[in-house]
């Protein structure tokens, strides 16, 4: 059944320059069919946004769960999922199957495995994965050690078309390390590995990105000495973007103080400096992408000792609140951050969303950017609160969502 159009009249549009606009968007069909100075046609449902800003829905890129009740909080509706799953999306009846998952509510867009069961070795049916919904193709959790097994992967995949994401850390450095080697890591005793693991890691694949031609996307991108070598690949015009979760820009690894495992992270948290020098990427465009890394653990995960504790928090619906802080900090402006959860990501993944422009995909969030709430792990809507922002006061929330002009409720 085709949902009746829709007309948000009396907000703010976020478009990808300049300030937001006070005028209407118009939704036809699934898609964004006028905007501006518009008044709704006969027959509309009609919204009213009440000043609040009209945006496009977010667009998560690197999910390790389809989570929907966290992903509509948080403005969510399209959540590109990692192959880290149980099996592994390495087989394109799996990856057909994921992109099934998130209907009638949300879009979710696999990342096929780069290698058999993510072990780093074997290619995948890569091709197969493609035709079977694979909107790009991911390392997971791991960094291929293989430099051969590396260059085929990008080689493959700059014929295919396909964006290959992957983990920046050299594993014969990092070890079983849980911590980035410095004061905190030495007066726990944790295990730790130098931030320059990350930067070795980052320098051979752009070096292999430039030999194939493929385009390589650093998942999260968290060290000074890592983001220079992004930001000279760049400079050269080689096809490296780079992207980085909250986590990174908002904490460094103080939080490890009394062993809060909500703090445990894949890469760790890194030294103050590094922090800010992640915020200075996201500035100075450096880094393309903010994502949630949303991957929700629960007690049998967390509930352990630091270093047999598993990494990764529900960052879902924190994602937009953390990101404004960036808007109200003064170094970015709301375009810019819109971009970074949205637009960017959006082409990476090649689909047509992430902007409000007509013909675009009618994927909508109306925001109240001013809005305070506090983030709680005993509340979140998330399978699982392990958010390392328990108890921190926020602003900015989703009052309204619509996937493919129709309302999410």
């Amino acid at each position: 059944m085709i949902p009746r159009p829709i007309t948000i009249t009396g907000g703010r549009l976020v478009l990808a320059e300049g300030a937001p606009v006070a005028a209407a968007i118009r939704l036809v069909g699934g898609r964004i069919a006028a905007l501006g100075p518009i008044v709704p046609e006969p027959g509309d449902t009609v919204v009213d946004a009440r000043g609040q800003l009209i945006a496009p829905g977010l667009v998560d890129l690197g999910v390790f769960a389809v989570d929907k009740p966290a992903f509509h909080f948080g403005g969510i509706t399209r959540a590109a999922l990692m192959p880290d799953q149980g099996p592994p999306l390495d087989h394109p009846a799996r990856v057909r199957f994921a992109a099934l998952s998130g209907k009638p509510d949300m879009w979710i867009h696999p990342l096929a495995a780069a290698t058999r069961g993510l072990n780093g070795v074997e290619l995948a049916e890569l091709a197969l994965m493609r035709d079977a919904g694979a909107r790009a193709v991911a390392t997971g959790r791991r960094w291929i050690d293989d430099s051969g097994v590396m260059a085929r992967l990008l080689s493959y995949c700059a014929m295919l078309g396909l964006v290959v994401v992957t983990h920046a850390e050299d594993a014969g450095m990092a070890g079983q390390a849980v911590a980035t080697a410095g004061e905190m890591a030495t007066r726990l005793g944790l295990p730790s590995a130098p931030a320059e693991a990350e930067a070795l890691a980052v320098g051979r694949d752009i070096a292999l990105a430039e030999m194939t031609g493929a385009h390589v996307h650093f998942r999260q991108v968290t060290t000074a000495r890592a983001l220079d070598l992004v930001r000279a690949a760049k400079r050269r015009g080689l096809r490296v973007t780079a992207g980085v979760t909250p986590a990174h820009f908002m904490l460094s690894d103080l939080e490890l103080a009394n062993f809060r495992t909500f703090s445990r992270m894949s890469p760790p948290l890194r030294q103050d400096a590094d922090r800010r020098a992640v915020v200075d990427a996201i500035a100075d465009g450096t880094i393309d992408v903010i994502a949630s890394g949303h991957d929700p653990r629960g007690p049998e995960d967390k509930r352990l000792p630091f270093a047999d504790a598993e990494p990764g928090m529900a960052g879902a619906e924190t994602l937009l609140p953390l990101t404004l802080t960036l808007v109200r900090d003064g170094r970015i402006d709301l375009a810019r951050a819109f971009d970074l959860v949205a637009g960017a990501p959006a082409r990476l993944l090649g689909v047509e969303a992430g902007v409000l422009r007509v013909g675009a995909e009618a994927d909508i969030a109306l925001i109240d950017p001013e809005r305070p709430w506090v983030v709680s792990s005993d509340k979140m809507a998330a399978s699982a609160g392990n958010t390392p922002f328990d108890r921190r006061p926020v602003e900015g929330r989703v009052t309204a969502l619509f996937k493919g002009g129709t309302r999410i409720d």
